[in-house]
């Protein structure tokens, strides 16, 4: 209550299920808007997700109601956030290959936020963020859940610069008055002045300056296997998933969590998946 008036989008025999092995009897009160919403006696104010995000909960299974589902609690919740209902969203994990099951595109929150908001698709990046040693650490992807193949065709001069100014703009909006920004290479060595690949050359050090040239306190590119151990800035920018992913899940395992920014709403969700191997046996930590 010191923190947010939470109000929880879903469906409320998934969240009976769910608290039942933890060892918790949450008093729900199910609301069909979010003016319904009280916050006293201790209820829990559920709002009902709509059509499509109910249905017989089987843990550890992948099926395409759960895909629908998940994805219509997300909606929903966006909804309430573009209408001024709620301040922020916080997403549960999915289950991608649920998702898949349903035949509905979808490769992470960023790019579902960015369709759901009216933005375009490639102007919404995940931003991972996690206390590492007192020092909070946001590392920002260029590309996220494609193959590699498909990320390398991504990385053109216009897409870096684009997430340089959305990175640049969102720590403003986090309260950072002057950000600093570091970016890291595509190749071993941030290419090693062309010797292992010129895409630092041709694309990342001019999209580096064209940003630069408008203000933006942005240095690079960087070694992608040093450039953490760099102080002194308020984001990392990486070209591949795993070049950002890598550190943080070193750094902090179990502590991530991740913003998309880019999108009018604020949006963010947890950095970890839906461990189907251990859901519902109430052990997990």
């Amino acid at each position: 209550a010191a923190v947010c008036r939470p109000l929880l989008v879903g469906d409320p025999a998934v969240v009976g299920a769910h608290a039942k092995p933890a060892g918790l009897s949450p008093h729900l009160s199910v609301i069909a808007k979010v003016s319904d919403a009280t916050w006293s006696n201790g209820a829990i104010n559920l709002l009902d997700a709509g059509e499509g995000a109910n249905a017989p909960l089987v843990f550890g299974k992948v099926d395409a109601c759960y895909g629908r589902a998940s994805l219509a609690a997300a909606r929903r919740a966006i909804q309430c956030a573009l209408s001024g209902e709620v301040e922020a969203v916080v997403a549960a994990p999915q289950t991608e290959r649920s998702i898949a099951a349903a035949g509905i595109a979808f490769d992470g929150y960023p790019s579902f936020v960015a369709r759901e908001t009216a933005t375009p698709v490639n102007d919404v990046y995940l931003m991972i963020c996690f206390d590492d040693d007192g020092h909070e650490k946001r590392i920002v992807h260029a590309t996220l859940h494609v193959s590699v193949r498909e990320a390398l065709a991504l990385i053109t001069r216009e897409r870096v610069e684009r997430v340089i100014r959305v990175t640049n703009a969102a720590l403003k909006k986090l309260g950072i008055a002057r950000p600093k920004i570091f970016v890291g290479g595509l190749n071993p060595h941030a290419g090693e002045d062309g010797l292992f690949g010129r895409d630092e050359i041709e694309i990342i050090a001019p999209a580096i300056a064209g940003a630069a040239q408008d203000g933006i306190d942005v240095s690079g590119p960087f070694g992608a296997d040093t450039m953490f151990r760099k102080q002194g800035c308020d984001a990392y920018i990486v070209m591949l998933h795993d070049q950002g992913h890598i550190a943080a899940k070193l750094l902090a395992f179990n502590l991530t969590a991740g913003l998309s920014i880019g999108s009018p709403i604020l949006f963010s969700s947890v950095a970890h998946g839906s461990a189907h191997d251990i859901a519902g046996k109430g052990i997990s930590d």
